[in-house]
């Protein structure tokens, strides 16, 4: 059976130009980037040179770019990292505890941030651990297409405003927020801005001076580079706190030997990814028009979401009303083909995705929906076959949902 891999935004294979240049790391060139001695330097060189490479794709120096275990480590920093220091506990304690947690709170209520409702479980359960805390965090709002409200945002910010989060690419729909005009806004009232770079990091161009960002996050498997190995861009200047403490590697802000194959990695794939970036966009989004398209005429009532709106090349995401999304997966895995949907599973109930709901679809068209991601490797033929078995197999699917017949009988 040919296996179909649509599922490039939870997962990249390791490009084999990048598993080429991390081998040696595993065997002759073994050594701690710490040590002095050669094995110990010939890592170090490595590391900086991979440093060197994930700072290009960004347009940052390459002291700004601080190796991580991923994504959600990064988030974590960026957004406890510039609130941290004004909500923890006093340094010389009181008699009385709760004098000291009296304190903390009076001063996180100072705090403030701004973020979206559509960001990634990494930086909205990092918000909701702020709130508890007593920090003041706004989500704003989005349009259909995935977007803020610029004016939105201006009226959100607040004098005790400290950070501004909103992630570039969504993983679900691939609406690129208008990053540029948000640093703007950030920057003219000197306000903080992190933004979630994974989706977009490799997929389009991003330049961190441009856009006026002063933390962004990545992950390398979302680009090519192994599961476990990320990077946050800390522009110099920014005042961020650190959250673990050890040695000295990376100038405090993480501790802990370096993962020295995983960072080599990382830093291939972000030069592969600026090698190829405009090649790769421009191929994809085709073959990504192409299945939207051919899905949308072949499947009866099915609608995209979020087409209208400026996307990452890779990624469309259809509702097929009448199905369960979950049960489709099933269906398509079973013939060879591998998306998902933004559904979650939580205490045995499958909950409709925040992402859909928060741009106005009902939790039964969250439900209904399914999200397809190209790669760099998809080719013609398997979007020719995937027009072949999606829509069979939503046409089963619904042949077994007489609620489908009922609801669109009536339309007819």
């Amino acid at each position: 059976m040919q296996r179909i891999y649509l599922d490039h935004n939870a997962t990249t294979p390791v490009e084999p130009a990048v598993l080429e240049a991390m081998l040696p790391y595993f065997s002759g060139d073994f050594g701690n980037a710490s040590s002095i001695h050669t094995f110990g330097q010939r890592a170090r060189a490595a590391v900086e040179t991979a440093r060197d490479q994930v700072a290009a794709l960004l347009n940052a120096r390459p002291q700004e770019i601080i190796f991580t275990s991923g994504g959600t480590e990064s988030d974590n920093h960026a957004i406890f990292g510039v609130v941290y220091p004004l909500v923890s506990w006093p340094s010389k304690p009181s008699p009385n505890p709760l004098d000291d947690l009296d304190k903390r709170i009076n001063i996180a209520h100072l705090m403030h941030v701004v973020t979206t409702a559509i960001e990634h479980e990494a930086v909205l359960n990092t918000c909701q651990a702020l709130e508890k805390r007593g920090v003041a965090v706004t989500y704003l709002p989005v349009s259909r297409e995935g977007l803020i409200d610029l004016e939105d945002l201006r009226k959100a910010i607040r004098p005790e405003t400290v950070l501004v989060t909103v992630m570039h690419a969504n993983n679900e729909l691939g609406t690129v927020q208008p990053l540029a005009e948000i640093g703007r806004i950030a920057a003219e009232h000197d306000i903080y801005l992190h933004t979630d770079a994974v989706q977009s990091v490799g997929k389009i161009p991003v330049d961190v001076k441009a856009c006026q960002i002063d933390l962004l996050s990545l992950s390398g498997h979302k680009l090519y580079a192994p599961k476990g190995i990320g990077a946050i861009y800390i522009k110099s200047g920014t005042r961020l706190h650190q959250l673990v403490y050890g040695g000295h590697h990376q100038r405090g802000f993480r501790p802990g030997t370096e993962n020295v194959a995983g960072i080599v990695g990382l830093g291939k794939a972000a030069e592969l990814a600026g090698i190829s970036l405009a090649e790769d966009s421009a191929r994809i989004s085709a073959l990504r028009d192409k299945l939207e398209e051919g899905l949308l005429a072949r499947v009866p009532d099915s609608r995209p979401n979020a087409a209208g709106a400026a996307r990452t090349p890779n990624t469309a995401n259809i509702t097929f009303p009448g199905i369960e999304g979950e049960a489709l997966i099933i269906a398509l895995d079973l013939r060879g083909l591998a998306c998902s949907t933004g559904a979650a599973c939580s205490s045995g109930a499958v909950e409709p995705s925040h992402v859909l709901t928060a741009i106005g679809l009902s939790a039964a068209e969250a439900r209904a929906s399914i999200r397809f991601s190209l790669g760099r490797h998809t080719t013609s033929a398997e979007i020719d076959a995937a027009l072949e078995i999606v829509p069979a197999a939503v046409a089963q699917l619904r042949q077994l949902s007489p609620g489908y017949k009922r609801e669109f009988s009536a339309h007819r």
